[in-house]
């Protein structure tokens, strides 16, 4: 199934996609965390959506599918040819760092270019939800907690990474997390670790690489988070972005206000963002 959560008529809800229209279950579930956490509401919500008529795509607001993820999570350096333009050395451990629940953006939402820095850059990215809480998870067992697979960019203020070794701040400004368009369930996908993914700057291909040439892979990720601390239902994961980025380029270059960047991953659609200037009024309340 491809689950979606979306905005229609001035109200927000969670569907299913079908074809080019989306039909509402919000009477079996009210968010996507609630939707994912049960096998039940998934089988009667695969039931329904079957037979029922549905709103057309067009129609409607395609939001971020999970809206307040408790915890986004992402691996650094884990592509070997995003690793060698970094001119970083391969990870003998997996590198992680958090990305703060307000960079959560729709999947054709805008993103911000900041006003503190001219060094905005993409990472096109496979994403994924968990959907059961878990701690001490094993490779093989790591598919059970998964709810699904959808496209994301990193996007990334590049100085303001680079200040600390943590990275967060510079990966966590508003908006710069846009994700969707929907989830896509482990069942539709077969293998998450042999799709093509591919990011666009304005239509031009700058990233292409497949899921099958991650250093870590999802199931991977999971074993060694869940080693460390409990993952909840509704946790996002970002999987890492292969080589291609804006800033080694030769020479770098940067997002500007008005550019277009799309990512776009085998059998999970695609999400397209235009970079648009912050506004920097003070916000107190």
């Amino acid at each position: 199934m491809k689950l979606a959560t979306y905005t229609h008529g001035g109200k927000t809800g969670v569907g299913i996609v079908r074809g080019d229209k989306i039909v509402d279950i919000s009477n079996i579930a009210s968010d996507m965390i609630s939707l994912i956490s049960s096998d039940a509401l998934m089988a009667k919500a695969k039931a329904v959506a079957a037979d029922a008529p549905g709103i057309a795509l067009s129609d409607v607001t395609l939001r971020a599918p999970v809206l307040n993820p408790g915890k986004i999570l992402a691996i650094g350096l884990n592509y070997r040819d995003h690793v060698e333009e970094s001119n970083m050395e391969l990870p003998k451990y997996q590198v992680w760092f958090n990305k703060q629940h307000n960079c959560v953006n729709d999947p054709y939402g805008a993103i911000n270019k900041p006003v503190v820095s001219d060094m905005l850059d993409y990472e096109a990215e496979m994403c994924f939800v968990i959907s059961k809480r878990c701690k001490h998870v094993p490779v093989e067992r790591a598919h059970e907690v998964i709810g699904g697979y959808f496209c994301g960019n990193d996007a990334t203020v590049r100085d303001w990474q680079l200040r600390t070794n943590t990275w967060q701040i510079g990966k966590s400004f508003d908006t710069h997390g846009p994700i969707g368009p929907w989830i896509v369930t482990p069942d539709e996908i077969g293998d998450p670790h042999a799709l093509d993914i591919k990011g666009y700057v304005n239509g031009e291909l700058r990233q292409t690489s497949n899921t099958k040439h991650l250093i870590f892979n999802c199931f991977d990720q999971v074993a060694h988070l869940t080693q460390a601390f409990t993952l909840d239902v509704g946790d996002i994961i970002f999987s890492g972005t292969p080589s291609g980025v804006g800033m080694a380029m030769k020479p770098p270059v940067v997002l500007k206000v008005g550019d277009v960047v799309k990512v776009e991953i085998e059998k999970l659609g695609h999400i397209e963002n235009r970079v648009v200037l912050e506004d920097a009024k003070t916000i107190i309340g």
